[in-house]
């Protein structure tokens, strides 16, 4: 197909790259459309925290003023330092079903990167792990939950036909909560009485107080995990921010330990069952209407954080985590919970959750393009 790559230069071309996705995902209906104004808030470089600390080309394929697909190449000096890797990312990819138009934005791509001189790039990052990342390769069959991603399935074959290879893959697991179930309950219980630790709820009359002690957890309970990278306390506050909005303070807890705060847990509602509902992306004028409305038919969650510190692991923490996550849940109607996203090969946490009857049913996968 006769086409081009143009680099996202102005206004016009951004909002293109904003846009291209309502194409896409036009006849999907598993696809939840991303809140327009929220779009533009993650691509603002002059203004989101993360580009304080990283830099990005993005990338439009266009004919004849149509546009076929969509990339960015993200270079990110944190994540190169933190994990020792070389590495860049690519992310926010979207094509048509085309594999010569793929593989002309993912040379767009690695040529930008290979100019900051990076050996290899990781990806889809959108625009890190602290963010949405992922390729959905497995469980299309039903809609994403909220912060995960959503693809066509032919991407994979667009991404393993430029000749990317599988560099890790990501689990999601769901519980269906309407009761504990007996063995966490059982385990939860043991746990809060051996491991020397309590669990309460964090305090939103003292948010502030409590977002630097999250924060302080935050970073050094997932310092080791494969493709962290550290948060800015800056980009920190700024998920905070947008997390409390949608946030049910009867699901978040701090583990404390010793006198100092060892671990924590987020729970979100799935907020993806109202924004499903709302495919032009657009809360005015008829969006908020649905918003509300929708939103109080909200019945699953989605645990999204869940960390414990060095020293404190192996004493049941995230047991307990889970225990108080499903009580809470349950009390308030919700009837499932996605616990996601969990590295395949982080062997304590998908113990943990096969223990208490989840079952593993979305795999996404994070690609390795060589450069």
């Amino acid at each position: 197909m006769a086409h081009k790559v143009i680099e996202v230069k102005d206004r016009a071309h951004l909002a293109a790259f904003i846009h291209f996705p309502w194409k896409v995902y036009k006849y999907e209906p598993n696809w939840v459309a991303p809140l327009v104004g929220e779009e533009y808030k993650l691509h603002n470089f002059n203004k989101h925290p993360f580009w304080k600390h990283a830099e990005a080309k993005y990338f439009l394929a266009v004919d004849k003023g149509q546009v076929l697909g969509r990339i960015a190449a993200i270079y990110d000096p944190n994540f190169i330092s933190f994990q020792e890797l070389n590495w860049g990312y690519w992310g926010f990819f979207e094509c048509i079903h085309n594999q010569g138009v793929a593989n002309s934005l993912f040379e767009a791509a690695a040529n930008w990167l290979k100019n900051k001189g990076v050996e290899a790039a990781i990806g889809p990052m959108n625009p890190s792990t602290n963010y949405s990342c992922g390729l959905l390769v497995k469980g299309f069959d039903s809609p994403p939950v909220v912060m995960m991603t959503y693809n066509p399935k032919y991407y994979i074959e667009l991404i393993e036909g430029y000749g990317m290879e599988k560099a890790k893959d990501l689990w999601a697991w769901i519980v269906d909560t309407p009761r504990i179930p007996e063995r966490l309950e059982k385990l939860g219980n043991y746990a809060l009485k051996k491991g020397g630790f309590i669990i309460r709820k964090v305090d939103f009359s003292k948010l502030d107080e409590e977002i630097r002690r999250l924060f302080e957890v935050y970073n050094k309970a997932w310092e080791k995990n494969w493709g962290f990278v550290p948060m800015t306390e800056a980009e920190f506050l700024h998920s905070a921010k947008d997390m409390k909005m949608i946030a049910d303070k009867d699901l978040v807890f701090i583990a404390e330990a010793d006198g100092k705060p060892v671990g924590f847990s987020l729970a979100l509602p799935d907020i993806n069952q109202a924004l499903i509902h709302i495919r032009s992306g657009r809360l005015f004028p008829f969006g908020i209407i649905k918003l509300l409305y929708y939103s109080k038919k909200i019945n699953r969650i989605r645990v999204i954080t869940m960390g414990v510190i060095e020293g404190y692991r192996n004493r049941g923490i995230d047991i307990a985590f889970y225990y108080y996550t499903f009580k809470e849940g349950i009390k308030k109607g919700y009837i499932e919970a996605e616990c996601s996203w969990v590295l395949e090969d982080n062997v304590l946490m998908n113990k943990a959750l096969e223990n208490i009857g989840a079952k593993m049913y979305k795999i996404y996968r994070i690609y390795m393009m060589k450069l």
